[in-house]
């Protein structure tokens, strides 16, 4: 398995120098363990081209299922861990921002009474961010609109998305119904997504926009006058109460509905915890 592992971060790290770095060994001892590998196999994984180490046909086999190996181990260990433990030591759970916070936090006091010894990392994701808790380890919990591939989730929420400015805004001094044009000339506030490669499509409808990573700051820019926004309802009942928020007038498109999925990174063998 150590060799295995060796091999992958080979592949990863981009040669034999930087996955010694990566995994805290001399190059020697890497090498060693990729020859010993491809001498037990008989297959050559690595070519050497030029200064770089270039998986063969074989090597690219190998490494996907290598991956697949390293995967099954990493969760029958987990696995080990929970039956030998009981419940789970600590739990990782990643939240879409628009979830309601009162719910959320509710349901981990709940949890918290039943398992206080099992401590919960929670992060904030917004939609990509998500799919890589999940598939980076960080979580074995998601609560997302978006539903990673190779994941399966179930419905558990339809969230309600309404366009709001606070009363003094242009928008509102029209007089009149709304539409997409309107919007087009005013700064939309948006919040910042939180995965590495931020290229999930966001609802635009603004040239002008400010993108802010919290939805209290963007929630706060709203109330101030700055910009328009499209918030989830439950996010906004106090501003709204309250007047620093205004439900935009518009001529068709006045909502927007998400639905909100429960997803487990190990689906087919989950710990009590995350049961």
């Amino acid at each position: 398995m150590e060799q295995w592992r060796t091999l992958v971060t080979v592949v990863d790290a981009g040669g034999y120098a930087a996955a010694a770095e990566a995994l805290n060994k001399s190059q020697s001892t890497v090498t060693y363990a990729v020859k010993r590998l491809e001498s037990v196999l008989g297959v050559r994984a690595f070519e050497i081209e030029g200064r770089r180490a270039v998986l063969t046909p074989a090597g690219t086999l190998l490494y996907r299922r290598a991956l697949g190996l390293i995967d099954d181990a990493a969760r029958l260990e987990t696995t080990a861990r929970s039956l030998s433990v009981g419940w789970e030591a600590q739990l990782g759970i990643t939240v879409e921002v628009i979830f309601p916070t009162l719910l959320l936090l509710s349901c981990l006091e709940k949890f918290g009474r039943q398992s206080p010894q099992t401590r919960i990392e929670a992060y904030e994701s917004v939609m990509a961010g998500a799919q890589e808790d999940l598939l980076s380890g960080k979580a074995e919990i998601g609560i997302t609109p978006n539903v990673p591939t190779g994941f399966v989730g179930d419905p558990i929420m339809r969230l309600r998305f309404i366009p709001v400015a606070h009363p003094e805004h242009a928008l509102h001094q029209l007089g009149r119904q709304l539409t997409v044009r309107d919007l087009r000339r005013e700064r939309q506030l948006l919040v910042r997504e939180t995965g590495a490669t931020r290229d999930t499509p966001a609802s635009l409808e603004g040239e002008q926009r400010w993108t802010v990573s919290t939805m209290a700051t963007s929630i706060g820019a709203a109330c101030r006058g700055y910009g328009y926004a499209w918030f989830p309802e439950d996010k906004i009942r106090n501003e709204l109460r309250e007047g620093s928020l205004k439900p935009l007038p518009m001529e068709s498109g006045r909502e927007r509905f998400l639905t909100i999925y429960l997803v487990l990174a190990d689906a087919e063998n989950p710990g009590p915890g995350v049961k």
